[in-house]
């Protein structure tokens, strides 16, 4: 059965609209390409870009709370996380990712209360090994987001987001600009391969209520 967004979606977004979320269901993560558009995706670019020139951005760590570690033969991007009020790009992507909390639980009553979300900045040959995106001591995450920020990029650089669907085969996306994955945060294992440039993202999770 075809899931659409539900009308919700604001008629100043109008590529909202075309997005659906069956294979979410179905398979347990969802793909939509040019979910931003191209003039929002390109801001969204040059403020991360901007913030690594500044120092701003820092590495990543391994683990949680006092137990974090930086460990960038596993973890080797660079991120910054996101506040109401930072940028217009950036307020202007969290209204979106609100309509999209909404219509998630619309479509599935998943109790989504609220939504995180940081750049993510892979320098050349970084990578990230396999994950989940749950913590073990903290439930909450339940669908993780990621939208690539790559306008111009080529097949064969790399950089591809490898989900390990359990029981069926891995399946490659390439961070293509503009492009949308949804996973279900507790159940998919992935990983990003290493690429031979920069490779920009926004990371963020749906968290439902405690």
């Amino acid at each position: 059965m075809h899931t659409d967004l539900p009308a919700i979606a604001s008629p100043t977004e109008p590529w909202l609209h075309q997005l659906t979320l069956d294979e979410l269901a179905t398979q347990g993560w969802s793909q939509q390409n040019h979910f931003l558009p191209p003039e929002l995706t390109l801001a969204l670019a040059a403020e991360c870009r901007a913030l690594a020139a500044s120092g701003v951005l820092g590495f990543a760590g391994v683990g949680r709370g006092a137990g974090q570690t930086l460990r960038p033969d596993i973890r080797g991007d660079r991120t910054r996380w996101l506040v109401a009020g930072q940028s217009d790009a950036c307020d202007r992507y969290q209204a979106i990712m609100e309509t999209l909390r909404l219509a998630l639980n619309q479509a599935f009553f998943l109790g989504l209360d609220n939504y995180e979300s940081h750049f993510a900045l892979y320098a050349p040959g970084a990578c990230y090994r396999q994950h989940l995106d749950r913590f073990r001591d903290d439930d909450l995450r339940t669908v993780s987001v990621v939208i690539y920020l790559n306008p111009d990029w080529l097949p064969g650089q790399g950089g591809a987001l490898r989900l390990h669907p359990e029981g069926l085969p891995v399946h490659d996306i390439a961070p293509l600009g503009s492009r949308l994955v949804l996973f279900l945060s507790a159940e998919m294992l992935h990983e990003v391969l290493p690429a031979s440039c920069e490779r920009l993202s926004l990371a963020g999770w749906f968290r439902r209520r405690a």
